[in-house]
């Protein structure tokens, strides 16, 4: 246990809530999609089971991460791809999580399509496992893999919410009824 360390901790308003974003050094190792930030949830665990205990200092722009995220919701989708990251889990998921940063904005893949780039085609079932277990979603771009059949499945923030960073992207795939869509 380390208790020495520190972590940036930016809390970022966006058009789809608030985020959490963790940062150690000049890289993004963190993001909450509902801006929780407290030692119970799911991504800080997950943090404190990598680097052990940690504290956070409150600032501005963790690693430059949240003017990025802003220039992405201005319409630089690119924007995320410029971020730093530092992947933390196990050497399967951060291959995963390491393929998922090579899905252009505005395209997407199939948890299937993603096995088979892994040569991995038939652990679909863990690759999903491990896209979900995404600790960076936005800037490890987990919202661009989709089902086989082009509909949205699964989604740490909400399918309501992958559907709105798909059409921000300018992606295809089968929409959700508009009664479960976030305005754009």
């Amino acid at each position: 246990m380390n208790r020495e360390l520190v972590l940036d901790l930016t809390l970022a308003d966006t058009p789809v809530g608030p985020m959490a974003l963790y940062a150690q050094g000049e890289s993004l190792i963190g993001l909450t999609l509902d801006g929780g930030h407290g030692f119970d949830h799911p991504v800080v665990r997950h943090l404190a089971r990598h680097l052990g205990t940690f504290d956070t200092r409150r600032v501005d722009d963790a690693a430059g991460a949240a003017t990025r995220l802003a220039r992405y919701f201005a319409g630089d989708v690119a924007a995320v791809d410029e971020q730093p990251v530092r992947l933390l889990g196990t050497e399967f998921q951060c291959q995963v999580w390491t393929a998922l940063r090579d899905i252009a904005a505005g395209t997407t893949l199939s948890y299937t399509q993603l096995a088979r780039l892994l040569s991995r085609p038939n652990s679909i079932r863990a690759v999903a496992a491990a896209n979900g277990a995404n600790p960076v979603a936005v800037f490890v771009p987990c919202h661009r893999v989709i089902a086989a059949d082009g509909t949205l499945w699964g989604y740490g923030g909400g399918l309501p919410m992958k559907q709105w960073l798909l059409r921000h992207e300018g992606a295809r795939f089968t929409p959700l009824a508009e009664q479960e869509a976030l305005p754009l």
